[in-house]
Parts: C-alpha cells; structure tokens; sequence
C-alpha cells in the first residue's frame, strides 16, 4: 500500500486511502520522498506511476512521502531517514553541504535537456522594461531553498544592482503556481518561476523579464546506507524509463515535457555552488 505523509494534514488521509502502490508480498517498504514545490494532491498525482513502476521493477513496495516544506526535506534527506528521494538543485547543494554526498541514481532531462532555467516575470502590460526598473516595486518569491524561485533569481537581482531593499516589498509565498498567480492578480509587480511554469501561464498574462543561467535538473538520491544491489536496481530502472513505453508515460506525467532520465555527478551542480556561495558572501541565506 502507498501511505502518503504530508504536511498538509487536510488531504493526507485521502491520499493515504486513496493510492496504491506496490507488490503486497514486497520484502521491503522504500520511502521516496518528494519536495512541497507544487500542491500534494498534484504531487501524489505526478508519482504515483513512477512509484508503481520501481515497485514493480525492484519487488519492493513504494510509499510516497511528502516533505511539509525544503527546511525539512534537506533535513530528512541528508539524515538517510529517505530511501529515495526527489530533490531540487539547490536543495541537493545545501544537502551536501550540511551531510555529505548521497548516491545519485539519475538527474531528469526536459526536452532532452537535463539543464533548465528560470525567469524573473512581470504582467505582459507592465512598463517593467529591464531589472533595475524593479527598484520600488512588489516582488514575489517562492520557497527561500528554491532553486528557481528564490536562489538564482536573488543572485539575478544582485548582478543586476537591485538589493531587496531596495524593493517597496517581498514575500515568499510557497511554491512557483503561487508565484504565478500572485503576478497576474496583481499582488504582486513582479516574481520568479521555473521555466516550465513560465511556459503554463504565459498565456494567461505574464511576460520574461530576464531568463537565469542554465543550471542542472531535479535529480534523485538514495540514501547512504542503501545497499547497492537495490542502489544499482533503482538507477537501471530510472534510466531504463526512456526506452520503454511505459516509462515515456511515467515521465510525461510527472512532467509533460520530460524526455529522459539520465546520469549525473555531484560537480554537474558547480555552477549552482557558485552562484550560493555568492549569496551567502552578501549575506544571503536560503
């Protein structure tokens, strides 16, 4: 059975009786934990083919387990109290960071890129016309660990002479869809999204004002103790997806313009380092 843990304890128990997962006669139980960067219920969603799938593929039973914010997922995952788990770039930087290196099984690849962007938005009519116009303006963020909503974005307004300071005011309010919606309501003169959101509402209304650098994908983990028979299994299994049918299906799902999942190296998210080590340099923290 797939138990889903969540912080948002309204929808946990619906998930939990709603979702299944897994071989019953499983040996073992593995946890994949995933990062709050959209609404539970689309997470639960998104991967519960995927946890069916390695289910299926190691004979062990998958249960998804949400992280009730990045504070708590870094922790979680950095303390091997995760078998599997899903994480964002500067997450995973900040993880290794504080705990040490994890074994990578595999890093996503959108439209055959396993690098993405992020963009600092504002509303298709706005007279917003280059970064330093943000000066005395409202700025939206998403959670201060993401990467795309908070990280780069913040080093973005640095290069570019703005200090949050210098903005009429900031909040951080959770995840990118927020961010979007705080935008095109008007909330909000400006924010910063992932690209893939960007691309979701941009249609309704919103407009790039500068794109970030190329930083490396989502990627998964294990923990440090895993053995490696189920290490290697995991890791065959992900990068098996883009070959099978089935597995095309399951990374469409989790994101519709997923190709591949390919193979990475800790070094890949250097560039990432850099830019944090810049931040924390001016004082900024995540």
């Amino acid at each position: 059975m797939l138990f889903v843990r969540t912080g948002l304890s309204a929808f946990s128990f619906i998930a939990a009786a709603l979702v299944f997962a897994g071989p019953a006669h499983a040996e073992e139980t593995l946890t994949l934990q995933i990062h709050p960067y959209i609404a539970a219920t689309e997470i639960v969603e998104r991967f519960t083919p995927l946890a069916d799938y390695l289910s299926k593929k190691t004979g062990k039973s998958i249960r998804i387990s949400i992280s009730k914010d990045y504070d708590e997922h870094i922790e979680v995952v950095g303390k091997d109290k995760a078998d599997v788990a899903y994480i964002g770039p500067a997450s995973y930087v900040e993880m290794v960071e504080k705990y040490g290196k994890k074994p990578i099984l595999a890093r996503q690849a959108i439209r055959g890129s396993p690098t993405f962007k992020g963009a600092i938005v504002v509303p298709r009519d706005s007279p917003v016309r280059e970064m330093a116009d943000l000066k005395g303006l409202r700025f939206a963020f998403g959670d201060p660990n993401s990467t795309m909503s908070h990280i780069v974005p913040r080093y973005m307004l640095y290069k570019a002479g703005v200090d949050v300071k210098d903005l009429a005011g900031y909040a951080f309010i959770q995840n990118h869809h927020n961010v979007a919606l705080g935008v095109l309501s008007g909330d909000f003169d400006a924010g910063a999204l992932k690209d893939d959101v960007f691309e979701e509402y941009e249609k309704r209304g919103l407009r790039a004002l500068a794109w970030s650098p190329a930083v490396s994908e989502h990627l998964f983990v294990t923990r440090s103790t895993l053995p490696e028979k189920t290490v290697s299994a995991l890791r065959d299994a992900l990068l098996a997806l883009k070959d099978d049918p089935e597995g095309r299906e399951i990374m469409k799902k989790i994101h519709p313009g997923m190709t591949a999942m390919t193979g990475a190296r800790d070094r890949d998210y250097d560039n990432l380092r850099d830019v944090m080590r810049t931040l924390r340099k001016i004082g900024v923290e995540p």
